[in-house]
């Protein structure tokens, strides 16, 4: 017999999960320490997504314990809206099955991979079933399931399926046994689920360690986020390959047919510019379309212009959730200064909207002799591998923030200071680097708006740098007016044998500022904060004065003037008139706290920034004005050098 005919016999079909069952490294079941993170990141993040489809607010309990020597349970509990019965043995027990591989919006899970992997490593290192129990709300009983995946088959074998009593509305809860290595630290379970209570503030997480740890990460936010929508593709981007097969599975009959229905952001009058430049009728059937007529389309995708993608698909963290996130985890370090969020316009790579997030916290307990610490997140997923390799961190590392006042040799590399830096790519679809999604890809578009991104946030640190400084001076310079000046004036005047001079008109002369300070006196998890405002300029001032709570709750009343936004986080003062050398004092209350209060970030609006000192301009985010002229001397200084 020919060889040819003898190998033909020896090929087969592999099962998809007979693949992964051979090479669950490629999954990121590559160590014990980093499969049982895997694990709880698998199911957490398909926890969160039902949550967040149904609108509610996820409430998700995690429990490790300690089986034997190296073999721990998992169990994931959530509130969400629970699993169909017919579906539960396909969702965890069959590869590339889900609801969201071909859908355009953005989620955590999308390949149908995860959880089925995680009921995979479990069978392949303890041979135990996964145990599932789900109720949805319309059944009066939740059903429980042992199941098994048969790898040849790439399906689900059920050993058990019974009725369960329950007092819950809905939910899933799946518990498995999987040979694992459980540490504290970095690159760990706790350290996973504190990075997503960060990004999920509107999540409540709760973890019990096989040590007998338990932490409970709050809520912070207390509305529903509101779920992306399913998009079409943007034309932008879309490869050849990608439109051939539209062309192929289109129902439609026309081009412009084609072009409106298929694509996002085509209107009639832009396909009919598109059929123009293309040189193609706009009643031709797109499936008779040649290989050079299909390219000559996308030719013309880049000639004409495309609105960009809107935000409907995606679902950007934003600044307030944001901030709430970082206080509400790393309100112990007590950091000096939040920086504003910044939340770039939507983009596209290869016809796949994307947002790019980046927040900044400086100063505080943060360790200032060592590289700052970057935050990776990818459609609201923490990235803990791969740090090296992802191009969220080389976005940081390209940045030269010898400039924005960090010490960093040679102007490349993580800086070193104070500072942890918070980055989340939102989109469609991510471009992993692997199926393991531990670290994403250098795509030229996405690099691009992470430095952007970066730039306008290390602004807001060089700015905040800058007027810490010019604050220590003048601290001195009003301590010499403050305390020598009277004594010179008293000694002069005894010289001369005349009366004292007034001296608020040569102070507030020579001070011309608004003065703006605190004072905080603490017991326990509760403080007080008198916020001291003096009028060391010439001129009455009328201002509104806000405090950013750096932690805490608002305990009591705010007097006088104040106001409360409980979304936002701050406190209002109306400031109608403040005569010269006129001092007030606010006053207020915090409980709840973490550790030690922080300091406070103060904002203000309706007077010349250029003569206060202890408060920043209000932000943009609050519709008005955020460092404008600083930022935009940056960006002539950067224009210049380029």
């Amino acid at each position: 017999m020919d060889i040819a005919e003898e190998l033909a016999k020896k090929q087969k079909e592999i099962s998809v999960a007979e693949f992964f069952e051979k090479n669950k490294q490629i999954l990121g079941f590559d160590s014990p320490q980093k499969s049982l993170v895997m694990a709880v990141k698998e199911a957490v993040d398909n926890s969160l997504d039902a949550c967040e489809e149904a609108r509610i607010l996820p409430e998700i309990h995690v429990d490790i314990t300690k089986v034997d020597r190296d073999e721990y349970q998992l169990t994931v509990e959530d509130n969400g809206p629970g699993i169909v019965r017919r579906e539960v043995p396909k969702v965890f027990g069959q590869f590339l099955y889900g609801s969201r591989f071909h859908s355009v919006k953005q989620t955590r899970g999308q390949q149908g991979i995860g959880i089925s992997a995680v009921v995979l490593y479990s069978q392949l290192t303890t041979g135990k079933p996964a145990r599932i129990v789900s109720k949805i709300s319309s059944d009066d009983v939740a059903y429980y399931f042992e199941i098994m995946i048969d790898t040849l088959k790439n399906r689900a074998n059920v050993l058990r399926e019974e009725p369960l009593i329950s007092d819950k509305k809905s939910g899933v809860k799946i518990q498995v046994n999987l040979k694992g290595k459980y540490t504290r630290g970095k690159q760990s379970v706790l350290e996973y689920l504190q990075n997503t209570a960060i990004v999920n503030p509107h999540a409540t997480i709760v973890f019990s360690d096989p040590e007998g740890l338990k932490v409970r990460f709050e809520r912070a936010w207390n509305n529903p986020i509101e779920p992306p929508k399913e998009t079409k593709p943007h034309p932008l981007g879309v490869e050849i390959g990608e439109l051939m097969q539209m062309v192929s599975r289109t129902s439609a009959k026309k081009l412009k047919t084609f072009l409106t229905g298929e694509f996002s952001r085509i209107s009639d009058h832009l396909a009919q510019e598109i059929c123009r430049i293309s040189g193609i009728e706009c009643e031709r059937d797109p499936h008779s379309l040649s290989l050079d007529e299909l390219k000559r389309i996308q030719e013309s995708f880049r000639k004409v212009k495309i609105l960009p993608p809107t935000f409907e698909s995606l679902s950007p963290i934003g600044e307030t959730l944001i901030k709430k996130g970082l206080k509400n985890v790393l309100g112990n370090l007590k950091p000096s200064f939040y920086s504003i969020p910044v939340t770039r316009k939507p983009s596209v790579y290869s016809g796949n909207p994307f947002v790019v997030e980046v927040g900044l916290v400086y100063g505080g307990s943060i360790p200032h002799d060592e590289q700052v610490k970057v935050l990776r997140f990818a459609n609201r997923v923490p990235l803990l591998y791969q740090a090296g390799s992802c191009a969220l961190t080389k976005a940081v590392e390209n940045i030269d923030w010898r400039k924005y006042g960090l010490e960093q040799r040679g102007g490349q590399g993580l800086p070193v200071g104070p500072m942890i830096v918070l980055i989340h790519l939102g989109s469609t679809r991510i471009p992993y680097t692997s199926e393991a999604k531990e670290a994403v890809a250098e795509i030229p578009e996405i690099m691009d708006e992470l430095d952007l991104a970066l730039k306008e946030s290390a602004r807001q640190i060089k700015a905040f740098l800058i007027k810490k400084e010019v604050k220590a001076k003048l601290t001195e310079k009003f301590f010499l007016v403050q305390k020598i000046l009277p004594k010179i004036a008293e000694k002069s005047s005894r010289i001369l044998n005349k009366e004292i001079p007034p001296l608020d008109p040569v102070i507030t002369k020579i001070m011309n500022v608004l003065w703006i300070e605190e004072n905080v006196s603490q017991e326990g998890k509760s403080a007080r904060i008198n916020v001291n405002v003096s009028n060391f300029t010439p001129e009455e001032k009328s201002f509104r004065l806000y405090a950013d709570l750096p932690d805490g709750k608002l305990d009591g009343n705010i007097i006088p003037y104040g106001e409360y936004d409980e979304n936002k986080d701050y406190i209002r003062w109306n400031i109608e008139s403040m005569k010269p050398m006129e001092k007030i004092t606010f006053t207020f209350n915090v409980k709840d706290l973490k550790g030690d209060y922080g300091e406070t970030v103060f904002y203000i609006e309706g007077t010349d920034p250029v003569h206060v000192v202890g408060a920043e301009p209000l932000p943009g985010d609050w519709n008005l004005e955020a460092l404008r002229s600083i930022i935009e001397e940056e960006e002539e200084e950067e224009n210049g050098e380029e």
